[in-house]
C-alpha cells in the first residue's frame, strides 16, 4: 500500500481533514487525530508507515503481539503502527475505519453535532 492509498482511504470518511501546515502529518475528525504520519518536516518522505487508533489497548496489544502491527514510538494505549509496504487495502480500511469511529465517538456532541453525518457501523463488527 501506498501512502496515496492510506490518504485516499482516511479521505473517504465524513468531516476528516487532513493537517495543516505546521502541524503534525495526520488526519483529524473534529481537531482530533485519527492517523498520523510525523512531522510536517518530513511530509514528502512520511510513507513507510501509520499509526492509528484501536478500539481498545486489548486489541493494540494484540495486533501488536501477533506481528500485525507495531508499537509505535511516542504513542502509549490503543495506538498502533502499520507497516504501509505489507498493509492490505481491506485492512487498512478496517484499522482507519475503526481509528476514525472510535475519535469521533469520543468527541463532545456539542462537536458532533457539527460534522457532517458518518456513516453507519457498528463498532463490534469492526
Amino acid at each position: 500500500m501506498t501512502r496515496a492509498q492510506f490518504d485516499t482511504l482516511c479521505a473517504a470518511h465524513p468531516g476528516a481533514v487532513l493537517s495543516g501546515p505546521g502541524e503534525l502529518d495526520a488526519w483529524k475528525i473534529g481537531g482530533k487525530m485519527f492517523a498520523c504520519f510525523g512531522h510536517t518536516d518530513q511530509r514528502a518522505t512520511n510513507d513507510d508507515h501509520a499509526v492509528v487508533r484501536c478500539a481498545d489497548t486489548e486489541m493494540a496489544r494484540m495486533l501488536i503481539e501477533t506481528g500485525a502491527a507495531g508499537k509505535p514510538a511516542y504513542f502509549r494505549g490503543a495506538w498502533v503502527r502499520l507497516d504501509l509496504a505489507s498493509l492490505d487495502e481491506s485492512e487498512a480500511a478496517h484499522r482507519i475505519a475503526v481509528s476514525y469511529d472510535t475519535i469521533r465517538a469520543g468527541l463532545t456532541k456539542k462537536m458532533q453535532a457539527t460534522l457532517p453525518a458518518a456513516a453507519r457501523r457498528d463498532l463490534e463488527a469492526l
